[in-house]
């Protein structure tokens, strides 16, 4: 198996998500396709989409909402080894890997529900930025000699979206399929990694092509309900 995750869930939620396999968590509601999300304190001046936001106001929908329903898995796909998540994957090997277990990549839009849940949170943990709860914003992130240091963290507890799937932001960045932003490929990167960067829930980068893969990318899955 490709797959090691653990799942940590209440009675109520296990019985909710009986619909979907070990270690996925079932994502059920109405997703905003249009968002408005208002920064109150930026660290650091925006550019572009990229700004880091300290608090942000209450988010708004803009657009008629639509029903969601699917299982994702609880935490990133992760190596047996050493229970890091899985780094150096492109997308075409994300999806594969997928398929082999019976599941496939997430959309973008079914990601970005499963990490900000009905009320449209930017961070899967509120709508303040806490790096103490995720891993990001870390400062050093290369050696001496400019090489990119490997901060992965196993599962952390306290990173956890409004339906319980962990390290969605942070951490490891991981393949989705475009279906929300513009981009010329099927491939869509979300949540960022462990540097300061975008780690929120709604942007993606799709600059990078099917093939594409780097010490930061990774993956998890999802499947659908019949």
């Amino acid at each position: 198996m490709l797959f090691d995750a653990t799942l940590s869930m209440s009675p109520s939620a296990h019985a909710q998500a009986s619909v979907c396999p070990q270690k996925m968590v079932l994502i059920s509601g109405h997703y905003c396709p249009k968002v408005r999300q208002d920064c109150l304190e930026w660290l650091e001046r925006p550019r572009g989409n990229d700004g880091r936001c300290r608090r942000f106001a209450a988010a708004k929908c803009l657009a008629p909402r639509f029903p969601m329903r699917f299982c994702i898995d609880v935490d990133e796909a992760s190596s047996r080894a050493n229970g890091l998540p899985m780094a150096h994957v492109s997308w075409r090997n994300a999806a594969t890997f997928c398929k082999a277990s019976g599941r496939r990549l997430c959309l973008e839009s079914e990601w970005t529900f499963a990490c900000e849940g009905d009320e449209m949170l930017p961070y899967p943990t509120g709508l303040v930025r806490d790096s103490s709860q995720c891993n990001f914003d870390q400062a050093n992130i290369v050696d001496k000699h400019g090489k990119p240091l490997d901060l992965r963290k196993p599962p952390a507890e306290a990173c956890k979206s409004p339906f319980g799937v962990r390290n969605l932001v942070g951490n490891i960045d991981e393949w989705t399929v475009r279906d929300v932003t513009w981009g010329p490929f099927r491939s869509a990167l979300k949540g960022g990694w462990w540097l300061a960067g975008r780690n929120r829930c709604r942007p993606a980068t799709t600059a990078h092509g099917e093939n594409y893969r780097d010490f930061q990318t990774g993956f998890r899955c999802c499947k659908s309900i019949d």
